[in-house]
């Protein structure tokens, strides 16, 4: 029991080596823009930059548009699967995975092929559909944590049950999915959102080609030119990925002690 606790302890030891401190190092780094002291210039320049308000600003946004196109997408998707075609889920999971094994540029780069100017439908010819594409492609990239997210908190409730009650006291197909089934399965999609809020929050390969401006470009833009300010951008994009984490966690407490709405 001793030395398993002894190998426990060690490995945890490795794992905080590992990544806790580059990032105080980053951190500390971060800090030495005024030579000789340690000040938060680095981090006053980033706030103060009208470029990193208008792509932060323009990030959020696309990322509250994947969420809600996303949950709009997903739910009725896998409460009908569930329900209705239980034979094909193996498809539809199959299909999910397809962004984790595809690389991102060949996912922009069939867009590009398929809705450029000489295409059947010319989405990239205006900003506004350049931005629902964008969005799409998002959604793509967060399809595979968003399904499995809500298809896990759906297994917790009996779908059937609640359908065929709602059916018998008259309730329509809307009335069952947005008064029964959603709140049901609040928990997992808000698991999936804040996941597709930290991957869309730091995506640089679709908005790039796309040429939208986004906050992963910025972040590639200001490392490529400036010392200071990347590492306290590095700080500000780790922040935003563990404040959604912690999110998650809370959320998923909440799945575990929430009781299920009939």
């Amino acid at each position: 029991m001793k030395s398993s606790r002894l190998l426990a302890w060690i490995a945890i030891a490795i794992g905080v080596i590992y990544f806790i401190v580059p990032l105080i190092g980053t951190f500390e780094f971060s800090l030495r823009m005024r030579r000789g002291e340690y000040t938060f210039d680095a981090y006053q320049s980033v706030f103060s930059d009208l470029q990193f308000r208008a792509t932060f600003g323009y990030s959020m946004l696309m990322a509250l548009l994947t969420i809600v196109f996303g949950m709009l997408l997903v739910v009725p998707t896998a409460y009908w699967v569930r329900l209705r075609l239980p034979q094909i889920r193996p498809v539809i999971e199959f299909i999910t995975l397809l962004p984790l094994v595809i690389p991102a540029i060949v996912i922009v780069f069939g867009y590009l092929r398929l809705y450029n100017s000489s295409s059947w439908l010319p989405l990239t010819n205006t900003t506004s559909g350049t931005n629902v594409l964008l969005m799409f492609s998002y959604m793509t990239l967060s399809l595979p944590y968003m399904y499995r997210a809500v298809d896990t908190a759906m297994r917790a409730i009996d779908v059937a049950t609640l359908t065929e009650a709602a059916e018998s006291l008259g309730a329509k197909w809307p009335t069952i999915m947005f008064r029964c089934i959603f709140p049901n399965v609040m928990s997992g999609v808000l698991s999936g959102a804040f996941i597709t809020f930290a991957i869309v929050m730091g995506e640089f390969t679709m908005a790039a080609l796309l040429n939208r401006p986004a906050f992963g470009p910025y972040l590639q833009l200001v490392g490529a030119n400036k010392a200071y300010e990347p590492s306290a951008l590095a700080i500000i994009a780790f922040a935003i990925t563990w404040l959604s984490m912690g999110f998650l966690q809370l959320v998923s407490r909440f799945q575990k002690t929430a009781p299920l709405k009939a």
